[in-house]
């Protein structure tokens, strides 16, 4: 039930993409964060970092105690009659019902559409409605970006992604089941909004950041493994993909993010610049639309793969072990 879960929530992901933010568990948590972030202000660091570690811990418990309700509920419903019938319907309800929420924590399709409406900006010169879209996807100023460096700020937000939000969810869904997959969503979206090492969030947001630098760690190596295979398929140059990763990986002030973005940048051939703080690749070449295609091609490919060979083998190992988490 949770393999079909996990794929039937991929399919959902690829074929509609994100549900309006009224409906959106990330949006209510992000919400239930913005709330909690005034209460957590003080005007001493410690207490500040302090509250910053209650904010957190008490956003996941409301999360996970959400999560654990859900799933006591169907295991209710399962004991509720024994009927074969019964039974074969309470799983695809419940197969159904898991795979939306599972949904909830992947963004796929979002991700290609936001990036290409940059892109559509782009392709009308229009760069302040570029800068502006990207803003919404990245913590760097953006205002005054020229055309290439905000093209490569978007593929980064892609090959960024592909961990965020795709692979890192799946990764804690293949141990935890929801439980797991959510406790991510809801660090990684706390790091998004507070995780800044700005004089505003630098010390409430110092936990949120510091827990999804940790949870990343195996996902990031692995995910950038994924995308090599990726490359294999698609026939891009997975050699350079893994000289550049292994070069260029760590460049980052991030100690996760930069492996997927110069494996990205390695298979591409492109340099992927922020300004005054990492260069990745070596390529001279001018970042096109191109490029852009192939980066989303990559992310689809890599997010079917990570189910394929690590999700399904992970979840079919634990089970017959007696040890998955079933959440």
């Amino acid at each position: 039930m949770a393999i079909i879960a996990a794929v039937f929530a991929l399919a959902l992901d690829f074929i509609f993409g994100d549900p309006t933010n009224r409906y959106h568990p990330t949006a209510w948590i992000g919400k239930l964060i913005g709330k909690f972030v005034p209460h957590a202000k003080s005007i001493n660091p410690i207490t500040e970092k302090i509250n910053g570690i209650f904010l957190i811990v008490l956003v996941i418990a409301i999360v996970s105690t959400l999560i654990i309700l859900f799933s006591s509920y169907l295991k209710y419903l399962e004991n509720l009659d024994s009927n074969e019938l019964y039974k074969i319907l309470f799983i695809g309800v419940s197969v159904i019902l898991i795979g939306l929420l599972l949904k909830t924590t992947i963004a796929i399709k979002g991700m290609e559409i936001h990036a290409s409406k940059i892109m559509n900006y782009l392709s009308k010169n229009d760069l302040d409605g570029a800068r502006t879209q990207l803003s919404m996807i990245v913590k760097r100023d953006t205002k005054s970006l020229d055309k290439q460096h905000i093209i490569s700020a978007t593929l980064e937000s892609i090959s960024e992604n592909i961990v965020d939000g795709i692979t890192g969810p799946l990764f804690y869904y293949s141990f935890f089941g929801l439980i797991g997959a959510f406790v991510y969503r809801t660090v990684n979206t706390a790091d998004s909004m507070i995780g800044y090492k700005t004089e505003i969030f630098r010390n409430v947001g110092w936990f949120a950041a510091n827990c999804d630098k940790i949870l990343n760690f195996l996902p990031s190596r692995i995910t950038s493994l994924v995308m090599v295979l990726s490359c294999i398929i698609l026939k891009e140059d997975w050699r350079h993909s893994i000289h550049v990763m292994k070069r260029d990986g760590s460049k980052t002030e991030s100690p996760n993010a930069g492996y997927p973005m110069a494996t990205l940048a390695g298979a591409l051939g492109i340099r992927l610049e922020k300004v005054e703080h990492y260069v990745l690749g070596d390529g001279n070449s001018e970042i096109t639309e191109k490029h852009f295609r192939s980066a989303l091609s990559i992310m689809k490919v890599t997010s079917i793969l990570f189910v394929l060979l690590f999700t399904i083998p992970v979840i079919l190992l634990l089970s017959f072990l007696g040890w998955w988490f079933n959440v």
